[in-house]
C-alpha cells in the first residue's frame, strides 16, 4: 500500500468517526433549527425592506440629498442587509425578528442605531438624518 493510499484510508476513517460523533450531530442540528427559527422571524421584516414604497423613497431621498452634498451615494444589497455609502458616511438596514434596524456608521464606527416601520416612517427623515450626521 502507498503512502496516499494510506493517507486516504485514515482521512476517511477520521470523516466517518466525526460523522457518527453523536454530540456533534446533535449540536449541528440545534444551530440550523436555530438558524432556521431566527430566518423565518426576519422573514416578514426582511421582504417589507426589500419591497416597500419606503425604501424606494429612501433610495431616492439619499440620491437627492447626496447631490445637493455634492457626494455620491451608493447602495448595495447584501444578503437581507441594505447598505448605503456616501463616502466615509455607511448606513445599514438590517431585518431583524423585531423589526428593521438602521446602524449608522462613520469610518466604520457606530454613531447610532435606530429602529424603522417602513409603514410609518418618514424617508426623506431617515435620509436627511443619515447625511446630516
Amino acid at each position: 500500500m502507498s503512502f496516499l493510499d494510506n493517507l486516504e484510508n485514515n482521512l476517511k476513517a477520521l470523516e466517518s468517526r466525526e460523522q457518527s460523533d453523536p454530540e456533534k450531530v446533535r449540536r449541528d442540528q440545534e444551530r440550523r433549527d436555530t438558524e432556521r427559527s431566527s430566518a423565518l422571524a426576519r422573514a416578514p421584516h426582511a421582504a417589507a425592506l426589500k419591497n416597500s414604497a419606503f425604501t424606494s423613497q429612501l433610495l431616492t431621498q439619499c440620491r437627492t440629498i447626496g447631490r445637493t452634498q455634492r457626494v455620491l451615494v451608493q447602495f448595495a444589497w447584501i444578503g437581507e442587509n441594505l447598505r448605503l455609502d456616501a463616502g466615509a458616511k455607511r448606513m445599514e438596514l438590517m431585518p431583524t425578528a423585531e423589526g428593521i434596524v438602521a446602524v449608522f456608521l462613520v469610518d466604520g464606527a457606530e454613531t447610532g442605531r435606530s429602529a424603522v416601520n417602513p409603514e410609518s416612517d418618514d424617508a426623506a427623515e431617515l435620509a436627511r438624518r443619515w447625511l446630516a450626521e
